[in-house]
């Protein structure tokens, strides 16, 4: 029998992109398809994933909670205010032919720019309403609202979908069909926390708000609700996986994890061969391969031409496309500039975030004409490019849950220079005399988060291009690596398995 995956998230590249969690969301969905699974995508409608989408056939209106055969009292009580109560409309992802359902509720989705956050960087005031009604949607879905699908799994991704397993939860008691409910973590630093006093608007019952629920410090958490109702919890790397059950990295939701230890699975995420090619990357051409470095070469020339850098082509060229946060490292970065600098080395950048780092790293590039660049903002064709015309690409993470950039420079032959956690540790390896001897190495590797460990690891990158025939070999075996997206969807049908039928949740 056919599997059904109600796969459920907030972002889907290309119709709309944050971060990795739109490529992930790309790539797992086919892969799980062409391993004979029915996949259909619940999206909220957000404008650039609507314009995206053709729609097909009527809409499904969407109930609210208390509604006739509800269960009092459980889920979203009212819609919004500005329109008609929220529903759904079945379509397929235009470019690809993906089918989704799309979330429409009006005066909640239709905000410009950042779907998440307000031109303040604040998030916006209706975010619990907005993703409360994902996650009553996903659990109707779950449950039977359209009696021609009725998915076997709904897998959940992240915090915007931590409801649906409360509401899950809930509506397993009365409905004839109990889905098996799968929840992946990208991040689990991001918890969707919000004031107790929104339990009524949610529709949340009392039964469910106490410590061994979603109570989170007499507050409404979303991952936790997630973390405690699923039936499988999955995240992104085996390395972070075992990291969030410490306190460290736990977010205070260590105890949550390491009571369902058993059920929590590292997963390492996969690549878009299709979008992620250096061979065949629409946006880096003429292309080039791991015996045929002549394109990357150019790709070198036309990067330092676009981002006003000298046209050195023996420059060693780091770059960093990242959000720019302490999370991603990047406030070590400006103290270590200089001295990169000095030994010759160059650096571009593209991203946004900590307007104190941006601000710093603007005053290297001042300080540092022609060796120091810096593009605010995000751009995929930039991106591809840096990616691609760069030697080395910098993650010194203070954590990182997979990680998908270094697997992007991975891919173009850009050696990692990354901190040793998440995902970072699963997939790069130190460029260290034993390493190099062994042919296992494919970056530069470092521990403790402080600039001096970053300046190491940097003269390691040095001191290797100064070894060519070294440096080429890294370069070509990096390029070797695999990660695919099959690989990983293989994995996660192995977790589907392990909790079909769908345990009793009560």
């Amino acid at each position: 029998m056919t599997l059904r995956v109600l796969y459920v998230c907030t972002e889907v590249f290309p119709l709309l992109k944050t971060g990795g969690l739109a490529d992930v969301s790309a790539g797992l969905p086919p892969a799980l398809t062409a391993m004979g699974s029915d996949v259909r995508l619940l999206l909220p409608a957000f404008p650039g994933v609507v314009a995206g989408v053709t729609p097909e056939g009527p809409p499904l209106p969407l109930p609210a909670g208390g509604g006739p055969g509800l269960p009092s009292g459980v889920g979203p009580q009212t819609a919004s205010a500005q329109g008609p109560a929220p529903w759904l409309q079945a379509g397929r992802i235009t470019a690809s032919g993906v089918p989704v359902w799309l979330l429409h509720a009006p005066g909640l989705y239709e905000h410009g720019g950042n779907p998440y956050l307000d031109e303040h960087g604040q998030p916006w005031p209706d975010s619990a309403e907005q993703f409360a009604w994902l996650g009553w949607a996903a659990a109707l879905l779950g449950t039977g609202l359209h009696a021609a699908w009725v998915p076997d799994v709904v897998h959940g991704h992240d915090w915007h979908t931590g409801l649906a397993f409360a509401y899950l939860h809930e509506l397993s008691r009365t409905a004839v069909h109990r889905p098996a409910r799968v929840f992946t973590v990208h991040n689990l630093a991001y918890q969707g926390v919000f004031n107790a006093e929104l339990r009524p608007r949610l529709g949340l019952p009392d039964g469910l708000f106490h410590w061994q629920g979603l109570e989170f410090h007499g507050q409404i958490s979303f991952m936790k609700a997630a973390l405690t109702y699923s039936d499988a919890i999955t995240t992104v790397s085996p390395t972070y996986a075992r990291e969030i059950t410490g306190a460290e990295q736990g977010c205070g939701l260590e105890g949550v994890l390491l009571q369902r230890q058993a059920q929590l699975h590292g997963i390492l995420n996969g690549v878009d061969d299709t979008v992620w090619n250096p061979q065949t990357d629409p946006l880096v051409q003429p292309g080039f391969t791991a015996r045929n470095l002549k394109g990357k070469a150019q790709a070198k020339a036309r990067l330092q031409q676009r981002m006003g850098l000298e046209p050195r082509h023996e420059a060693l060229l780091f770059s960093v496309v990242s959000r720019l946060t302490e999370q991603k490292g990047l406030h070590l970065l400006p103290a270590a500039v200089d001295e990169l600098v000095r030994r010759g080395g160059q650096l571009a950048v593209l991203g946004s975030g900590d307007a104190a780092i941006e601000q710093a790293l603007r005053d290297c590039a001042l300080r540092h004409p022609g060796q120091v660049a810096l593009t605010v903002g995000y751009d995929e064709a930039l991106a591809h490019g840096i990616i691609a015309g760069a030697d080395v690409i910098l993650l010194p993470s203070r954590f990182e849950p997979c990680g998908l950039t270094q697997l992007y420079g991975l891919r173009y032959g850009t050696l990692p220079l990354v901190r040793a956690v998440g995902g970072l540790a699963d997939t790069v390896v130190d460029c260290s005399l034993e390493n190099l001897d062994d042919g296992s190495a494919s970056g530069f590797v470092f521990d403790e988060l402080d600039v001096n460990n970053l300046k190491v690891a940097m003269r390691r990158a040095f001191a290797l291009q100064r070894r060519p025939a070294d440096w080429r070999a890294v370069q070509r075996h990096a390029m070797s690596l695999r990660f695919s997206w099959a690989r990983a969807a293989a994995e996660y049908l192995r977790v589907y398995a392990s909790v079909m039928p769908a345990t009793p949740l009560v």
